[in-house]
C-alpha cells in the first residue's frame, strides 16, 4: 500500500509539473518522453511470456481442481459461467456508461495512436485465429493465435501421465514466477516512470487530466459495483439465503476487503459468514478456498472495462468483432492471473486484452498508478460473490444445515 500511494503521489506531481510548465522547457519534455517510453517498454516486454506461462498454469490448476470430485467440478462450472456472464455484461454496459457519461476532456493520450487497422473480413479473421508459426505470432504481437495455441498446449499437458504433466506444469509455473520477478523490478521504478508519464500527459492535457482520471475510476468501479450487486440475486435465488441474513453475513468480509484489498485476508470472515448462513463444513472447506484460489468474479469484466475506456479515451471505435475478441481474451486470461498481486495482475491481465483488440498500451502505465481505487471495488465484489457462489454450490450439493 505504501508503494501504491508513492506511485499515486508521483503521478499527481508529474501531472502538476507538466500542466504548469507546458512545453516551455523542451529538455523536460524530452527527458519525460524518453524515461516514460523506457519504463513502458520494460513492462511490455514481459507480457507475452507472462501470459503464456500464467495461462498454462491457470488452466492446469483449474483442470486439477475440477477433477477433485463432484463438488469441485460443480464449483468450477459455476464460477466459469459467472465469469463469462459478467464479462459479456461489461462489454454491453461499459460503452453505455461512456455514452451517458462521456470523458470530461477530449484530449487524447500523448504519443498513443488513435488509429487502428480495420478488422479483416470475418472469414479471414477465422483463418488467422490458427497460426502456422506460433513464434511468429508472438514476435508480431498476434495474441489471439498465441492464446489459442497456449490453451491447446495447456489442455494437452493435463492429459499427460502424472510425472510428465508435473514436469511441464512446474516449468511454466517457474517461468511465470520468474517473469513476475522481472515485472517487480520494473515496477520498482514505477514512481519514476509514472512521474515521467504524468509530465507528458500534464503537458498535453493540463489540469483537465485529473478529471479524466477520476472519470476513469468511477466508470471502471461502476462495473465492479454492478457485479457486487449481482451477487445478491445469486445468493437469494441460487443459495436461497434470506436477504437480510446474507447482507449481515457479508458485511464483515466486505469490511476486511475494503481495508486490505485482499480476498485471501478476507477468507476467515467469508468462512464465518458462510457458516452463519448455514453452509456446511464441506463447502466452506472446499468451495471457498477454491474461489479465492481460482475465481475473481470482477476481474474479466473490470479488465475489459479498462480496455474499453482506453479505446474511448483515444477516440477508437470498437467493432463488434473486436469486442468479441476482448470478451474472449478477458475471460481466458483471468484464469492465469488470479494469484498475482494487484499491480502486476493489472498489467498481466489488461495488456493482452488491449493487444488482442488492437488498442494501444501506453495509457496503462498511467492507469496502474490509480488502480488502488478500482481495486477496492474489485475485492469487495469478489468476496461478496464468493460467499454467494459457495452457498449456491452448497445448496445444490445438499450441504446446508
Amino acid at each position: 500500500m505504501k508503494k501504491a500511494w508513492l506511485i499515486l503521489a508521483a503521478l499527481v506531481a508529474g501531472l502538476l509539473l507538466g500542466a504548469f510548465t507546458g512545453d516551455s522547457v523542451p529538455l523536460l519534455t524530452q527527458a519525460a518522453d524518453v524515461i516514460g517510453t523506457w519504463w513502458l517498454t520494460g513492462l511490455r516486454m514481459t507480457v507475452i511470456p507472462l501470459v503464456v506461462a500464467l495461462l498454462v498454469t491457470g488452466i492446469v490448476q483449474t483442470a486439477n481442481a475440477a477433477s477433485a470430485g463432484r463438488t469441485a467440478t460443480r464449483s468450477v462450472v459455476t464460477m466459469l459461467s459467472i465469469l463469462m456472464l459478467v464479462t459479456i455484461m461489461a462489454a454491453i454496459v461499459t460503452p453505455l456508461l461512456l455514452d451517458i457519461f462521456p470523458t470530461p476532456s477530449s484530449s487524447g493520450y500523448p504519443g498513443a495512436t488513435s488509429k487502428v487497422e480495420n478488422p479483416p473480413p470475418f472469414a479471414e479473421f477465422l483463418k488467422a485465429m490458427v497460426s502456422p508459426n506460433v513464434f511468429n505470432s508472438a514476435v508480431n504481437d498476434s495474441l489471439l493465435p498465441l492464446i489459442i495455441f497456449t490453451i491447446a498446449l495447456a489442455f494437452a499437458i493435463t492429459r499427460l501421465e502424472p510425472a510428465k504433466k508435473d514436469v511441464l506444469a512446474r516449468f511454466f509455473e517457474a517461468m511465470g514466477e520468474a517473469m513476475v520477478v522481472v515485472i517487480g523490478w520494473v515496477l520498482w521504478l514505477a514512481p519514476l516512470g509514472v512521474f515521467a508519464l504524468g509530465i507528458t500527459l500534464g503537458i498535453a492535457a493540463g489540469v483537465q487530466s485529473f478529471a479524466n482520471l477520476l472519470h476513469y475510476v468511477l466508470i471502471v468501479a461502476s462495473i465492479g459495483f454492478i457485479i457486487m450487486l449481482s451477487a445478491y440475486p445469486v445468493a437469494f435465488f441460487g443459495a436461497r439465503f434470506k436477504p437480510m441474513a446474507f447482507v449481515r453475513a457479508a458485511i464483515p468480509a466486505q469490511s476486511v476487503a475494503i481495508s486490505t484489498q485482499s480476498s485471501l485476508a478476507s477468507l476467515p470472515a467469508m468462512v464465518e459468514g458462510s457458516k452463519q448462513l448455514g453452509v456446511g463444513a464441506r463447502s466452506t472447506d472446499i468451495v471457498l478456498p477454491m474461489a479465492v484460489a481460482i475465481f475473481r468474479a470482477t476481474s474479466p469484466a473490470m479488465n475489459l472495462a479498462v480496455a474499453i475506456y482506453v479505446a474511448h479515451w483515444l477516440g477508437i471505435e470498437i467493432s463488434v468483432q473486436q469486442m468479441a475478441i476482448g470478451v474472449g481474451v478477458a475471460f481466458i486470461t483471468t484464469l492465469g492471473s488470479v494469484s498475482l498481486p494487484g499491480t502486476i495482475s493489472f498489467i498481466a491481465a489488461i495488456a493482452p486484452i488491449c493487444m488482442a483488440m488492437g488498442i494501444p498500451l501506453e495509457p496503462l502505465g498511467l492507469l496502474v498508478a490509480i488502480e488502488t481505487f478500482p481495486d477496492i471495488m474489485r475485492t469487495v465484489g469478489n468476496v461478496t460473490m464468493d460467499i454467494a457462489v459457495t452457498g449456491t454450490v452448497a445448496r445444490a450439493e445438499g450441504d446446508m444445515k
